[in-house]
Formats: C-alpha cells, sequence, structure tokens
C-alpha cells in the first residue's frame, strides 16, 4: 500500500511540475574526433601548408574526413560531417561547437563559462596582385543550431580577416534558433587585405562544456569580378545522406539478413539532389552496388529528373536483390552503394556529385546510423529504478554474447555510477510482463572507445531463439546512476523501439531519434574492443566482507600501479589512493554501511565489488 501511495503522489507531483520523463541533451564530446587522432598529430598533418595559395578559393567540405582539408585549411577544430545539417547546400558542413580537436570540450568543469571556442582558418591567400577595382567578395552560407543544440543569444559566429598587421572582425551574427541556410556576401575593399598573406577565419563564441551552441558553415567562395548580387550558386549537388538499402535496422549480422531478405530490404532507397540554380536543371543521375571482398555485382541504375529551381529532389531506386554467399558467422560483409550525378549535369563544382554509402553488416543489430547527435537520458525519481529497453528481433537463433553502449559525457563524468545490462523475453508494455532471461550488474559507463561505443563481453553467453527479444539498461534507485547520459542519433527513427521505466511501469519512447545500445552476437570480436581502458568481466577479489577495519584487494601485479576508489551508493566518494603491493585498504573511518570499490590495475578498470562495513 505504501508503495502504491509513493507512485500516486509522485504521479501527481509529475503532473503538477510536468516534469519530463525523457530528456535530450548535448553530446559533449566527440569520439569519432579522439579515434582519428590526437591534435598535435593533426596538428602536424595540417603544418606542412605553407605556401600560399591564390584565386578561386572553394570549399563545401565533401572531404570524407573529420577535420577540414589541409589544401585549404590550417586548423582543425571544427568537425567536418554530413549528420549535423539540416536541409545543407551541398554534401558536407562544418560544425562549430565547444569541442577541440581532441574531441572534449575546451572547458570540461564550468558550463557557465563563455570563451571563442571553435575556429577554421583559412591558408595565407595571395591578394598582392588585386586591388578594390577587382571586386573581390567571400560569400559562404552558416545555420544555428542545425541537428544540434541552438547557440543563445549571449554565443555568437564571427569572421575575421588578416591585415598586413593583424587581424579585424568583418562580420558577426548572434546566436538564435534552427534557421535554414543563409548566405552572406562580405565585401574585400580595403588596400590592407590585398597583401600575400592575406586569411580569414570563422570563430565561435559558445559556452564550454557541452557540444551545444551549435553552428554550421557551408560552400565558402572567394573570388574576383563579383557583386553584392551574386548569390546565385550554380550546382546541383547532392546534399543529404543516402537513406540504408534495409528497412528499420542499419546493421545487422548476414546470416540473420540472408535467412530472409525480404523481411529486410527496403523496397526503395533514396538519394537527396538540390538544384541551387535559379531555374530548372534537367538531371542524369545513377547509382551502381557491389559487394567489396568479392566485387560481385548487385544492381545498378540511371534516371533522368528535372529539379525546379532553389529546391531539392528525392530520387529513388529499387532495391537489388542480389546476395552472396553466407560467410562465416558474424563476419564482415560490405554493400558498397556509389550514387553520382553525370558529367554535364551541372557546371558547378564535381566533388559534391558523388556520395559512396557503406552498408555493412557485422555481429551487432543496430537501428542508429553510427554517429549521433545529442544525448538522451531518463529524469529518474531516487527511490525507483530506471529502465530501457530496446526492441529487436532475430530470424534464427543466435547466440548474444554481450551489449554495445555509446555513452554522452556528463559533467561531472559518471564513473562512479553503475548499471546493470539485462536482456528481456518480453516487457510488461501492454498485455505483455516482464520476462529475464539474463541480467549483469555492476557495470560503469566508460568515454574513451576509439570504435565510438563501449562494449560489455557477457559472463555467460545468453542463447536466443528466432523472434523478439529486449536489451537495455537498469540504473538502480539510490545508486548514483540517475542521469545515465547515452548516444542519440536523430537521424534515424527508432524510438517505436524505445521503452522506458521511471514509475514501477513501462512506457514507449516519445523522443525522436535512436537510442546507440546494440546487442551483440557471437564470437567477441577483440578487433572492436581497441579502446584505452578495457575493462575486466570479472570483479576483483576484496576480503573479508563484511569489513571491519580494512579490506584487502587480492591479485595484485607488482609491476602496474594498482590504485583504488570507494564509494557509497549514491556515487560520493569517500577513499581513494594508490595501492602498495600488499592490497590493504584502511576503512575505519568509514560509518557502517553498504559501499562500492573499484580497482584499476595498469590500464585496466575493473567493475566495482560491493561491500559492507560493519
Amino acid at each position: 500500500m505504501l508503495r502504491k501511495l509513493l507512485i500516486a503522489n509522485l504521479l501527481l507531483i509529475s503532473s503538477i511540475v510536468v516534469v519530463a520523463q525523457e530528456v535530450v541533451a548535448p553530446l559533449g564530446y566527440r569520439p569519432a574526433l579522439i579515434e582519428n587522432g590526437s591534435s598535435t598529430e593533426n596538428n602536424q598533418r595540417h603544418a606542412h601548408k605553407t605556401t600560399a595559395i591564390t584565386l578561386p578559393f572553394f570549399e563545401d567540405f565533401t572531404d570524407e574526413s573529420f577535420y577540414p582539408d589541409t589544401n585549404n585549411w590550417l586548423d582543425n577544430k571544427v568537425y567536418i560531417n554530413n549528420t549535423m545539417g539540416v536541409d545543407p547546400i551541398s554534401y558536407g558542413v562544418a560544425t562549430f561547437d565547444a569541442i577541440g580537436s581532441d574531441g572534449l570540450p575546451y572547458q570540461k568543469t564550468n558550463s557557465t563559462l563563455l570563451r571563442y571556442a571553435d575556429s577554421l582558418t583559412s591558408r595565407q591567400i595571395d591578394l598582392s596582385g588585386y586591388s578594390a577595382d577587382d571586386s573581390l567578395y567571400l560569400s559562404f552560407f552558416y545555420q544555428p543550431e542545425g541537428n544540434g543544440f541552438a547557440p543563445q543569444q549571449g554565443d555568437s559566429l564571427m569572421l575575421y580577416f588578416r591585415r598586413t598587421n593583424g587581424w579585424t572582425r568583418v562580420w558577426r551574427v548572434a546566436g538564435s534558433g534552427l534557421q535554414p541556410f543563409r548566405q552572406v556576401m562580405i565585401p574585400i575593399t580595403q588596400s590592407s587585405f590585398f597583401h600575400d598573406g592575406f586569411q580569414f577565419r570563422f570563430v565561435n563564441k559558445a559556452s564550454m562544456s557541452n557540444a551545444d551552441d551549435t553552428w554550421n558553415v557551408d560552400y565558402i567562395r572567394l573570388d574576383a569580378n563579383r557583386s553584392e548580387a551574386d548569390t546565385l550558386v550554380n550546382d546541383v549537388a547532392f546534399t543529404k545522406e543516402p537513406t540504408f538499402v534495409l528497412n528499420d535496422y542499419t546493421f545487422m549480422p548476414y546470416q540473420q539478413f540472408i535467412a530472409n531478405t525480404n523481411n529486410y530490404w527496403s523496397q526503395q532507397h533514396e538519394a537527396y539532389i538540390r538544384n541551387n540554380n535559379n531555374s530548372t536543371v534537367n538531371v542524369n543521375y545513377g547509382y551502381n552496388a557491389r559487394e567489396t571482398t568479392t566485387s560481385t555485382v548487385l544492381g545498378d541504375a540511371t534516371g533522368n529528373v528535372g529539379i525546379n529551381g532553389t529546391s531539392e529532389q528525392t530520387v529513388s531506386f529499387n532495391t537489388y536483390t542480389t546476395t552472396i554467399p553466407a560467410p562465416g558467422n558474424n563476419e564482415y560483409v560490405i554493400f558498397e552503394n556509389k550514387y553520382y550525378l553525370e558529367v554535364g549535369a551541372n557546371t558547378g563544382p564535381t566533388s559534391n556529385d558523388t556520395i559512396v554509402k557503406e552498408q555493412f553488416f557485422y555481429n551487432f543489430l543496430a537501428y542508429d546510423d553510427d554517429s549521433p547527435e545529442k544525448s538522451y537520458y531518463l529524469n529518474l525519481f531516487p527511490t525507483l529504478p530506471g529502465k530501457i529497453a530496446i526492441e529487436y528481433s532475430l530470424e534464427t537463433a543466435d547466440t548474444l554474447t554481450g551489449i554495445a553502449i555509446y555513452f554522452g559525457r556528463q559533467v561531472p563524468l559518471a564513473y562512479q555510477k553503475y548499471f546493470s545490462a539485462a536482456v528481456y523475453k518480453n516487457i510488461a508494455f501492454g498485455s505483455g510482463s516482464d520476462q529475464v532471461i539474463y541480467q549483469e550488474d555492476f557495470l560503469v559507463p566508460n568515454y574513451l572507445s576509439h570504435n565510438r561505443f563501449w562494449y560489455y563481453k557477457f559472463k555467460e553467453p545468453v542463447i536466443l531463439q528466432a523472434g523478439k527479444f529486449f536489451i537495455g539498461t537498469i540504473q538502480p534507485a539510490l545508486s548514483g546512476s540517475d542521469s545515465l547520459y547515452f548516444g542519440l542519433d536523430v537521424n534515424r527513427v527508432g524510438s517505436n523501439h524505445v521503452f522506458y521505466n521511471v514509475l514501477d511501469n513501462w512506457v514507449g519512447s516519445t523522443v525522436d531519434g535512436a537510442v546507440m545500445i546494440r546487442p551483440v552476437f557471437g564470437e567477441f570480436f577483440p578487433s572492436i574492443v581497441n579502446s584505452n581502458i578495457t575493462q575486466k568481466t570479472n570483479r576483483v577479489e576484496v576480503t573479508p566482507n563484511p569489513a571491519h577495519n580494512y579490506i584487502r584487494i587480492h591479485n595484485i601485479d607488482p609491476r602496474k600501479q594498482s590504485s583504488y576508489r570507494v564509494t557509497d551508493v549514491l556515487g560520493k566518494v569517500c577513499l581513494y589512493g594508490i595501492l602498495d603491493n600488499s592490497g590493504n585498504v584502511d576503512i575505519s573511518s568509514l560509518s557502517p554501511g553498504v559501499y562500492l570499490v573499484y580497482f584499476t590495475m595498469g590500464d585496466e578498470l575493473y567493475p566495482p565489488t560491493k561491500i559492507i562495513k560493519q
């Protein structure tokens, strides 16, 4: 009765205060940037470009790298991508936020600090042979927010020009909510700009501890003989990512796919072409597909479409039905889909006329496209657990060996928080009931995976039969695990498969996007667990337990530095330090109760062990 009254009161409070149980937050870091090398390595990669370049200057960020093209740019602080822009001018944008080239916030603790954040600096451009009579203009498109979070009024995007004796600001726009891409025309008229070391630099001012305050910049052009009215972009280009050839999943094991291809093929897949001209243009387009290992041709098609001026056209292709012989269990299979605009389709740049999209088949199921834009978390009540369950299905029986999770970065970091991974045959949603198949406790989040996801290998494999199952996390009550952040891919539809439970009942998610939690099958490939810290699957032995004045941590390797951290069940750190070879930890100062002992040996992090202090 007491529990029912508590839940009723909580429901009443939440209905009055209108507290959202699902919350979307900034991502907080970009492991994709960490994956592509350190800041030092990439600065060295940029340093060799020292000679001045000449006009015309053009950039639309179609480079496949996460970093700016060194043929045009000197720094590497912005994020080159094709997921953060909303209806971009062409494929690829440069995203400005508060995240540095190392993938981490410039300021990791103070969320209220405003300062200059990302920058994008051109190489030196030789303008010594020009004057104001040559009518030079720099043009570009910009968009606040995009698929990120809106820059506030105190935030801004700025443009600087380099004189012979320093930099000067020539343009600024204040932060705002989402808007379409807008073009800006900046004339170059002052004599101090016409020298052989001219440069321009975009800079944003942002809050420092999150990946919010987002700006996107696209389609930058600098040339002579232009005018303020020269806003026409004479180009037909691909824009957004083409759709996946699968109808629901983005990634799946190949043996599951070929067991019933008709159940997983999308009848059509789509590409997006934008005509940036003012008048209608007839466009020839096509695609071809192959399997990359055997070079088996899977399909091809061509077409022609008339696209009205300054508009986008969706073109569709019937999905090919060719498959290849089944590989070994959970081995790689890659279908390469190349979309192209034929020569003569436009008179503009050709770099944005081809997109290659690979369809991966691997050893996991996923709804996300591997690229998060935001974080997702549950607004929990302190006395009740919080649960997330994501629905998946199998075509044939398979062995579930682990779970992969993309964690959004938090301030402070959630290393002291713990959670459980759970596998359900069904959940108590609608007419169902909770049927837990497997549960593994005392897992902790990690953020250092070079493969973006952190992988947890189960102690025991789980045999799943064909059909529906759920996999997710449980954040215990009074555990310090509320607000555990997960990556959210806002470019994919996944909310129809996501369920959460914060008031002792399951509810379907209303947040658009795919929460990035994946089930992993078959052999647990060591190549995908490639991180600076490898989490051990077995907890260390801690004795005695219960304990009075001391505990001992066993099996210490004297060749490696070992450290410990003792927290209460709310995650507060009570003791910490470096272990000597004895492994003894004095806990006499602790009050009686339940505690968690975290242990690190070298660069190996062990799951926490629960102890009782008497």
